[in-house]
């Protein structure tokens, strides 16, 4: 009997519809229990299938992590709408990004923002997904080749950063790149140990907050590769 195909259209609603209702129980933990709107139709318009491996593709709207090859995956959609929401994008926004991989997350703040600067250390990684983000038409992103922690000093202040690895120390250099008014959000602790969400916030001043929100499990921010 021939496998039935997935309708992925279909599909893709059930994931927010999913993404939504997770969002009420995840209120306790984020101050807030539902997603920006804007969020939202960035989810229904990128399309995860296009970011994922062909052998997977069919799985592009389960809510969870995928495998995108060099020991790396594609973050639960979830936890890109929750990341993208903490963030608290404007139309003006310049954003960096730690850790392209795929390209997925790219695609949604480019949706959002008014120019995306993303690193990736894991060069075929990076130069596949900047030739998909081309291909699908993202012209307001630039992607490099280095290390996360470095970030991209040359394009700072940023008005917000997200890092989409896991740092065992709140990353200094990052946080010198964020501009006033500026968000920050990073997966703090080591692989295999809690890890908790974390939103950095610095003041006009240059004063910078730290808050956790919900336990996560990202792969390790690689340094000094």
């Amino acid at each position: 009997m021939a496998k039935k195909q997935v309708n992925l259209a279909e599909a893709r609603e059930q994931l927010i519809d999913e993404i939504v209702s997770e969002m009420r129980f995840a209120g306790d933990y984020i101050g807030k229990d539902t997603l920006d709107p804007q969020v939202i139709a960035a989810l229904r318009k990128v399309p995860r299938e296009a970011f994922v491996p062909s052998e997977v593709r069919e799985l592009a709207y389960v809510n969870r992590p995928l495998p995108i090859g060099h020991g790396q995956t594609i973050s639960q959609p979830f936890i890109v709408a929750l990341m993208t929401d903490m963030l608290a994008l404007t139309p003006a926004a310049r954003v960096l990004e730690i850790g392209t991989g795929c390209g997925y997350q790219t695609a949604i703040l480019a949706e959002l923002a008014a120019w995306v600067y993303s690193v990736e250390v894991v060069a075929p990684l990076g130069e596949a997904a900047a030739e998909r983000l081309k291909r699908l038409g993202y012209a307001n992103v630039d992607l490099r080749i280095c290390d996360g922690w470095l970030g991209w000093p040359e394009q700072a202040p940023f008005d917000a950063i997200i890092v989409t690895a896991a740092a065992p120390r709140l990353p200094e250099r990052l946080v010198e790149q964020l501009g006033p008014g500026g968000r920050m959000v990073v997966p703090l602790g080591r692989p295999g140990s809690t890890q908790s969400l974390t939103l950095i916030e610095k003041d006009a001043a240059g004063g910078v907050t730290e808050a956790g929100t919900l336990p996560v499990a990202f792969v390790p921010l690689v340094e000094g590769r």
